[in-house]
């Protein structure tokens, strides 16, 4: 059984969406971040970060909501959401699972607290810096599901499917969401589709975007 330390629509949703899809035995414990919980010295003691999500495997913490997906996808191959090792589609998946890590969910955080790279005015500059950045990761996005989607490795979904819905759902109070794209937006819906999309927001409480 897994164990996964989350808040409601935070970067614990994909990983707690995954769990879902596959039918993973798990329970939940709840972070609550506006109280400050991910500071206390108990939760450090399973993620230094002071983030969600952790995921308790095999008795030991992990973090790092793209490993998570990455390794999920690895311990039960059987579901079928990690492409072939050597295929065309394995380096499609490893391309933007890094992309979506490296660019997109920090430029997001930016988003949410500029005051941790910058004060007074300059923090609406470092905001306008980070929307273009990421509108331009929804335009190669965009781009790369119109030629050769409809998932991001083609005609099976995968993990990192689940990972850019997540970041895309992020976006829906920002003056260019993500669904503003008409083939981002079909992409969503086909998401939200899926049954386990309903049971995660039953869990967590969630209404928006749904």
């Amino acid at each position: 059984m897994y164990t996964l330390y989350f808040a409601p629509g935070a970067a614990s949703l994909a990983v707690h969406w995954l769990l879902l899809e596959l039918g993973a035995e798990h329970r939940l414990e709840k972070v609550d971040l506006a109280a400050g919980q991910q500071r206390q010295a108990d939760y450090l003691k399973l993620n230094p970060n002071g983030v969600v999500p952790t995921l308790i495997v095999d008795g030991a913490p992990m973090y790092e909501c793209a490993a998570l997906l990455l390794m999920l996808a690895e311990r039960h191959p059987d579901a079928g959401f990690a492409p072939a090792p050597g295929s065309r589609e394995r380096q499609l998946y490893l391309q933007w699972m890094l992309h979506l890590a490296n660019t997109l969910q920090p430029a997001f955080r930016i988003w949410w607290y500029p005051q941790d790279v910058a004060e007074g005015a300059a923090q609406d500059i470092a905001k306008s810096k980070v929307q273009a950045k990421i509108e331009a990761v929804w335009d190669r996005l965009s781009a790369h599901l119109d030629s050769s989607g409809p998932y991001v490795c083609g005609d099976a979904i995968s993990v990192a499917d689940f990972y850019a819905t997540m970041l895309m759902r992020w976006s829906r109070n920002m003056p260019r969401p993500a669904t503003e794209w008409p083939v981002l937006a079909a992409f969503a819906a086909r998401m939200k589709a899926r049954p386990s999309f309903r049971k995660l927001y039953e869990i967590e409480g969630l209404s928006e975007w749904a």
